[in-house]
């Protein structure tokens, strides 16, 4: 039975990196969980991940991608490097079915286990169900509105939950400052 479930969006906007996501847990067509927690705060504090796919696999990945933050005293984008190596190498691992952001005050990145390690061009990143809506949302706030990247997180989750039936309006929410 396939699980479906997630929208994870990440927006930096005026020194502020914000990440969000959903709470709903789909297996088939019933929503079994609403208030399911998918970000985390990593590195005391200064990291926040997000996974979208299986909660297992997800989880399993923040873990080793925080025991890589750890060995590397933060620098996110050689731990992200890193476990995106291992990720496509390791035979275990190559097997898990999730997607990751993570970001810090200065980088923003999407992490696959194709080994993709992706910066991307305007400051939003955006994964799982309802993803590409959230991101599309958000990118048209950013452009044409003053809008603080928190209230550009919250409004573009909410719309995603509007759109895509695997995505609800219950939202975690975290915010890094400068």
């Amino acid at each position: 039975m396939e699980v479906r479930g997630t929208t994870i969006l990440c927006v930096r906007r005026n020194g502020r990196t914000v990440m969000g996501g959903d709470g709903q847990v789909t297996i088939g067509s019933s929503a079994i969980k609403h208030t399911a927690r998918k970000i985390r705060r990593l590195y005391k504090g200064k990291v926040l991940a997000g996974f979208a796919g299986s909660a297992a696999d997800g989880l399993a990945l923040l873990e080793r991608f925080e025991r890589k933050l750890e060995e590397l005293r933060g620098n996110l984008i050689k731990s992200a490097v890193d476990l995106a190596k291992d990720w496509r190498m390791d035979k275990y691992l190559r097997r898990l079915e999730a997607l990751l952001i993570v970001a810090d005050k200065e980088s923003m990145l999407l992490i696959s286990g194709n080994g993709d390690v992706i910066e991307p061009d305007e400051p939003v990143l955006g994964i799982g169900s309802g993803g590409d809506y959230a991101r599309a949302a958000a990118l048209a706030l950013i452009r044409n509105t003053d809008l603080d990247a928190e209230t550009i997180v919250r409004k573009s989750l909410e719309i995603a939950g509007e759109i895509c039936i695997y995505t609800n309006r219950e939202l975690t929410v975290e915010v890094l400052d400068e």
